[in-house]
């Protein structure tokens, strides 16, 4: 295949219009439909893995489009009537096969790598720490649309009929949704007691799930099964592109098969071996006694006044009781299980209600209230009550004065906090010192372990 042939291939096909539908349809998805991929820690342009990571997820549609654009280009030569003649020409049909997977393969990868090189120009200006561990991601994602859309060429040959894109694009979006689903999971239970899928079998989707931490990115396992089973996919769809008898056709199923249990066997069976930490970016990168991850190292400057003078504060309202440190939290747990928290250390995420618009004297509140009542939500779950309520009254006792902690409550919200705490906090003033620091002691033994009510210790209640 020679650049001249290209490029008549190019002209004459449908392949520059996939290339221009995916890359256009991922970028309005990403820019005009909002969702979590626009804010906090984990936005598609805030950091590497991140973006590899959510332009992998849009593939949930685009992979479905580039098999039906694919299966599209295979019945180019039916629609045209020209099967009989182009059989009887001397060059061989491989020949002809190659140049229409090529210029599809060659404009749906350019177009998945313009979609890359969009946010990679963004988050270049919005992180410091840069690395290539995400590439495989996006290499992975490339492939999957060129596997797709070769599936596609060779079943449109394979079925010429002008219901197969259709047919096949749907089909496609049923696969990817499927894969998403409880069929063919593997079950964990979670700390607290509560069943929890991850998948297995749904690797086998080139879509991954939304990206909920910025520190975690997929395995190598898993780039290794799902580039045997593209790969496997392509074969497939190459092969039934130049199959010509109706045995040749079904003898092409045969790579797409046994890449599926050859990928199925390296693909990992446990859920923690799915997505990993990425070590390199939760290294910690220090300014005395606050950190942060490599991730976030560029906001350090701006911690680490406001952490230093949270730790001075709860220093001289708990004495030897007081955390020693604050950390940006890089434990990473399963979805719906107890958060873990530490009693010398003060830990804190970028992505907190109280901590992410915070700043200066506002920072310096939203420390000290993650340093005496960290929160016991669930993971990946949200919630309004005793916690929020806890933290008011534990920061006014360490400051002295009863104000919002910083965030974005309503106005309604704000006035059922203060209904709440304040009767709290002025009876908590009232008492002596020594019972007013044996009911913070009980109150941060319950936030901290995560087995008693805080803000009925605070109240004189016990913790349940």
């Amino acid at each position: 295949m020679n650049v001249r042939v290209l490029r008549i291939e190019l002209k004459r096909s449908v392949a520059p219009w996939a290339g221009a539908v995916v890359l256009t349809t991922a970028l309005a998805f990403l820019y005009l439909i909002p969702g979590s991929w626009w804010t906090g820690t984990t936005a598609w342009t805030a950091q590497w893995t991140s973006m590899a990571l959510w332009t992998r997820s849009v593939l949930f549609y685009l992979w479905p489009l580039a098999v039906g654009l694919g299966a599209l280009q295979g019945l180019r030569d039916h629609r045209s009537k020209m099967s009989e003649l182009l059989t009887s020409t001397p060059r061989p049909h491989r020949h002809r096969a190659a140049t229409l997977a090529g210029a599809t393969a060659i404009t749906l990868a350019s177009a998945f790598s313009l979609l890359v090189l969009v946010g990679a120009v963004q988050v270049v200006a919005n992180t410091e720490y840069t690395h290539l561990d995400w590439l495989p991601i996006s290499l992975v994602g490339a492939l999957s649309l060129v596997a797709g859309a070769m599936l596609g060429m060779g079943a449109g040959r394979a079925l010429p009929s002008v219901l197969t894109p259709p047919a096949l694009a749907m089909g496609a979006f049923v696969f990817t949704a499927l894969m998403q689903m409880s069929l063919g999971r593997t079950e964990t239970t979670t700390a607290t007691g509560l069943p929890s899928t991850e998948p297995r079998v749904s690797l086998l989707s080139p879509a991954v799930q939304e990206v909920r931490d910025a520190l975690v990115t997929l395995s190598v396992s898993v780039h290794v099964g799902q580039t045997i089973w593209l790969l496997a996919m392509a074969a497939t769809g190459f092969a039934l592109l130049v199959a010509a008898t109706p045995r040749a056709r079904l003898l092409a199923l045969t790579p797409v098969l046994a890449g599926a249990v050859i990928a199925l066997l390296v693909l990992p069976s446990d859920p923690r071996r799915i997505y990993v930490v990425d070590k390199s970016a939760a290294e910690l990168v220090c300014d005395g006694p606050v950190c942060v991850t490599k991730t976030q190292q560029a906001r350090l400057a701006d911690l680490a006044g406001p952490g230093k003078e949270a730790l001075r504060l709860l220093r001289g309202a708990l004495g030897s009781q007081a955390p020693v440190s604050v950390r940006e939290n890089t434990a990473v747990l399963p979805e719906g299980s107890t958060p873990q928290w530490s009693r010398t250390t003060v830990l804190f995420d970028f992505d907190d209600d109280i901590v992410a618009t915070a700043k200066g004297k506002e920072l310096t509140r939203a420390l000290i209230a993650k340093g005496m009542v960290p929160g016991c939500t669930p993971v990946g779950w949200s919630s309004f009550g005793g916690d929020e309520f806890a933290q008011t009254v534990a920061v006014g006792w360490v400051l002295g004065d009863l104000r919002p902690l910083p965030g974005t409550l309503s106005a309604s919200l704000r006035r059922e906090v203060d209904a709440e705490t304040r009767p709290v906090w002025k009876k908590l003033k009232a008492l002596p010192r020594t019972e007013q620091l044996s009911r913070i002691n009980a109150m941060r033994a319950a936030a901290l372990s995560c087995k008693g009510d805080a803000f009925a210790a605070l109240n004189g209640g016990a913790s349940r």
